[in-house]
């Protein structure tokens, strides 16, 4: 205090309250994939992770989706039975467009994009998912970015084997860096009619570290985030005068020959959205090769609509609360109806304890997320989402807010600042329902100082040791109502 010469009153402010720490961001997902483009200002952002707020911005840095081309075999025949066999030339699809409209559209906020590749039919363009484009200079390059809280891969689904092992790398960064969580798919085999054939699969390639980093989810999403106007015959890997052959109505010829004599040689979209509307009209088996080619289109991953949902969830009720039990928007069903027997081993895996989460449809209220297990499913520290999201929301928060207090004075007076600092910042958890217990001595207990935690030979080290111990909230996953008659009193 400054001495007073003059006469005079004199104000001073006397903090009233103790600090407190800050909780971190909870669901700030980052997506690794393939963009349309990839550049600001003649600046490459190829393997940069780019904060954007809204799909707006993600269109106004990255650009639009992949404009797949699908091959058509053995028509008319086929398509006549109403079962047109399409593959998708190349034999690879780009997910994250279209993932990142589910993302949005099921309450997903801000995130970061990292490209590693730009699509399309020009020079230097890419055309193929390669696995080999998720290096260990890309998780280098997370680590410098602390924001991510989670990691979700939806364009490396293509090569089951290749992406599983990508998992593996994306479980082990989380692990390190203690503050991210992944979210991932399991990836069907087209060949493969069995669940059981397709979980045990992820399994065994999953490996068995670093489960209680990461969740998985099943089925895919037969979603409807691609409308019937943004597809065309421009789709379809087969020229106009294929097409004359392709589709046996009679006004189909006419239609295009037509519309090739008042189009240039390049024609616009607008000219190619004429040749649509009228094959529409002319054409029944057009209109059923457009909406098998939409179906295709929104057959979605649905790693990136359940990132969507921890992040509305998170911001409604809390990361303490599970994600799950909540309806997915613009799902319209799963690729796979999953019964409550097959969930059984998907939930429960008593040989490995790795879970697999359901998502499965209930009448009235659509595709639910139904399960809230990470991958290590048997353990019991770790075994929930929202027990391993909460620790980790509370221990970056309390290693942020400790940051201050390094190389302060190892005496009584830093212990019971950090202490209350910690006390403070539990409390307003538990008053939030984060944690467990009826009186904050039930839910949690923070301990520092000499014959505490620490001998004099830890202070002469320079060792501050502080021990938090936590009654975290757990989902009540199994209800159960026992009912009995009794015998008639009157």
């Amino acid at each position: 205090m400054a001495t007073n010469q003059t006469p005079g009153i004199y104000i001073e402010e006397e903090n009233a309250f103790p600090n407190s720490a800050v909780a971190v961001a909870t669901a700030i997902p980052v997506f690794i994939g393939y963009t349309q483009k990839a550049e600001h200002k003649g600046i490459s952002l190829i393997g940069k992770p780019i904060y954007i707020t809204s799909f707006a911005e993600y269109m106004q840095w990255f650009g639009h989706g992949y404009h797949h081309r699908f091959a058509i075999k053995n028509a008319p025949a086929i398509i006549n039975q109403f079962q047109p066999d399409m593959v998708i030339q190349p034999a690879t699809i780009f997910y994250l467009y279209n993932c990142m409209r589910l993302f949005y559209l099921n309450g997903g906020g801000s995130c970061y994009i990292l490209s590693v590749g730009t699509y399309g039919e020009g020079a230097n363009k890419i055309t193929e998912v390669n696995p080999a484009d998720l290096s260990d200079a890309v998780f280098d390059t997370l680590e410098k970015t602390p924001e991510p809280t989670l990691v979700v891969l939806p364009d490396f689904v293509n090569d089951r084997d290749q992406c599983y092992h990508l998992y593996k790398k994306v479980l082990a960064h989380c692990a390190n860096t203690q503050s991210r969580f992944g979210i991932f798919d399991v990836i069907p085999d087209a060949a493969d009619a069995s669940t059981n054939a397709t979980l045990t699969a992820f399994r065994e390639a999953i490996g068995t570290e670093a489960l209680n980093y990461g969740a998985a989810y099943y089925p895919w999403l037969n979603a409807s985030v691609v409308a019937a106007d943004e597809v065309d015959f421009t789709n379809m890997d087969v020229s106009t005068e294929a097409l004359k052959t392709m589709l046996p109505e009679t006004d189909v010829s006419a239609a295009i020959d037509d519309w090739n004599n008042a189009v240039a040689a390049s024609p616009t979209s607008t000219q190619n959205r004429i040749l649509h509307q009228a094959l529409m009209a002319c054409s029944n088996t057009y209109v059923q090769l457009v909406n098998e080619i939409k179906n295709r289109l929104n057959l979605l991953p649905p790693s990136c609509a359940i990132a969507g949902i921890y992040s509305l969830v998170d911001g409604t009720r809390g990361v303490w609360k599970a994600p799950a039990n909540v309806s997915i928007s613009m799902a319209v069903s799963p690729a796979v109806n999953i019964s409550a027997e097959e969930q059984q081993d998907m939930n429960i895996d008593v040989s490995s304890g790795k879970s697999v989460n359901a998502i499965r449809p209930f009448p009235g209220q659509g595709c639910l997320v139904w399960g809230a297990r990470t991958l290590d499913g048997n353990s019991q520290d770790w075994r929930y989402i929202n027990v391993r999201r909460t620790m980790i929301m509370i221990e970056q928060s309390l290693k942020l807010a400790c940051r201050a207090y390094v190389f302060e004075p190892n005496v009584a007076a830093t212990w019971v600042t950090m202490k209350s600092m910690m006390n403070n910042f539990l409390n307003s958890l538990w008053q939030q329902g984060a944690l467990a217990g009826a009186s904050p001595e039930q839910a949690f207990d923070v301990q520092t100082g000499l014959g505490a935690t620490m001998t004099p030979q830890d202070i002469l080290d320079g060792v501050l040791l502080v021990t938090v111990k936590l009654a975290l909230v757990r989902p009540a996953e199994f209800i159960v109502l026992t009912i009995q008659q009794q015998q008639q009193r009157s």
